[in-house]
């Protein structure tokens, strides 16, 4: 006779003590996490006096605003406004980060829905090209500039952030999980592929594009036009911010101010946009 065993399905189920301990341990990660930016928060409103305390204290114990009153008397006393270097920084983060997001998604459309000759290898390219430094490809970029006749421009820095390689990488990844055959009927609608990439795939992709938004704007804010843009206004928040902590250990008030100024742009989009970056990092798309 032959005996045939059932196996009972197990289900896992952790204690009210196992629970608890994995809040603890998140909750620990969190606080660790958070603590570089509780403690850039603290620094600029702290006087002089506390700042060079040492051994330093984490929270401020006498708040004031006297750092952001010297960097707006220093902003105020610049040969170049401080509106024109907080445009020339939102003209180019704005620019750089819509035409990356437009061009990463024509482009990785045809590489993750159309099958045509050298695909794999122009992919293969792009995925090489991850893991190139910013240090590696300056001089390349500098050339190709100069040829161009772009440099001492805008276009400087925003046409190179338009082929940023991670975009198009994540979002051929997103599209791929996408149903064909949602396209294929939009097709037989007679929908045409610009059709079907603005007001299918890209709905669809909401997660990947927003992601992209949080990292490229984040990039492309905190640059400060390098070796690319001489004329002083055309200059950046971040180079004029840079030009005004060279002034030594006497504005280390003012550099705890201005960091903060410089997270509140990149913090604020994070939060606006969390939910769905944070489905970028667990969702695996679409499937048939």
């Amino acid at each position: 006779m032959i005996m045939r065993l059932r196996l009972k399905p197990h289900k896992i189920n952790r204690s009210l003590a196992g629970n608890a301990m994995i809040f603890t341990m998140l909750a620990f990660g969190a606080v660790f996490m958070a603590l570089p930016m509780v403690y850039a928060v603290n620094n600029a409103f702290k006087p002089l006096d506390e700042i060079f305390l040492f051994p330093p204290r984490f929270l401020v114990r006498n708040p004031t605003l006297d750092n952001f009153q010297d960097l707006m008397n220093l902003m105020a006393n610049s040969w170049v406004p401080f509106s024109r270097y907080f445009f020339n920084t939102m003209l180019i983060a704005v620019l750089g980060t819509l035409g990356h997001i437009v061009l990463a998604s024509m482009a990785a459309y045809p590489l993750a829905k159309h099958k045509f000759p050298g695909a794999k290898l122009i992919f293969s390219a792009i995925v090489l090209s991850l893991m190139f430094a910013g240090e590696v490809t300056a001089i390349p970029n500098y050339m190709i500039m100069s040829w161009l006749g772009l440099v001492n421009n805008y276009a400087a820095v925003i046409v190179p952030a338009f082929v940023f390689p991670l975009g198009l990488f994540l979002m051929k990844q997103f599209m791929e999980n996408i149903p064909d055959a949602i396209l294929e009927s939009a097709r037989m609608d007679g929908a045409s592929e610009f059709q079907i990439l603005w007001k299918i795939v890209m709905p669809s992709v909401t997660p990947a594009w927003l992601t992209l938004i949080l990292f490229c704007f984040q990039n492309l804010w905190g640059t400060t036009g390098g070796v690319f843009i001489y004329d002083e206004n055309l200059k950046t928040l971040p180079y004029a911010f840079s030009q005004i902590l060279a002034g030594g250990i006497a504005r280390t008030g003012v550099a705890a101010a201005v960091a903060l100024v410089m997270m509140i742009v990149p913090i604020t989009i994070f939060i606006v946009t969390q939910s769905r970056v944070i489905e970028t990092m667990t969702s695996s798309g679409l499937k048939d």
